[in-house]
């Protein structure tokens, strides 16, 4: 490396990949613990949810889809300007969610191969702590709003699919059977 020349620490680059827990397993509807102990488990775990994300090609993970049941989520998610958005969030509380509701394809890492419109207001706002215990606050609007709310779900038990009715529901659990996936 030259001289001068810092070196920026990819998230997720010494994680270990876990499994992702798919539809039917009993972690994902469950709602998640608090973290108390911002600490050096906490760092791994965070690190490995990032390699995992990453080898699924996700934009964002939480900690109960690799079947850890405690409130935490990492994302990597561009907004609809195209604004990368990379963070960690511990203990996240939805404080906000609001604007128009925009109906966007959406699909989960836990429910392979489905995909369907879904509501979603189009601004989020998220409290919590990053990985140290700092105190953070989220907001994000567009896709990356989509991506705060789904990964903040996940933590409280459901699915994007939860928020599914009439056509695209029924469509979305047709999609599910043909997947091979337990009803939801």
């Amino acid at each position: 490396m030259a001289a001068g020349t810092t070196r920026v620490r990819i998230p997720g680059s010494s994680g270990r990949v876990h499994p992702v827990r798919v539809l039917g397993d009993p972690v994902l509807r469950e709602p998640c613990a608090p973290v108390t102990a911002f600490d050096a488990d906490l760092a791994r775990l965070v690190e490995d949810m990032f390699a995992t994300m990453y080898a699924e090609d996700g934009v964002g993970l939480a900690a109960n889809q690799i079947g850890v049941p405690l409130r935490v989520f990492v994302h990597d998610c561009p907004d609809d300007e195209d604004v990368r958005h990379l963070g960690a969030v511990v203990n996240p509380v939805l404080v906000e969610a609001d604007g128009v509701t925009v109906t966007g394809e959406e699909g989960c890492l836990s429910v392979p191969g489905v995909r369907a419109g879904t509501p979603r207001p189009d601004r989020a706002v998220v409290e919590g702590y990053d990985p140290a215990g700092r105190p953070l606050r989220v907001e994000g609007t567009g896709f990356f709003a989509r991506c705060l709310l789904h990964e903040t779900g996940h933590l409280d038990g459901g699915l994007f699919l939860d928020g599914l009715t009439g056509l695209r529901r029924r469509r979305a659990l047709r999609a599910v059977r043909r997947a091979g996936l337990p009803a939801a």
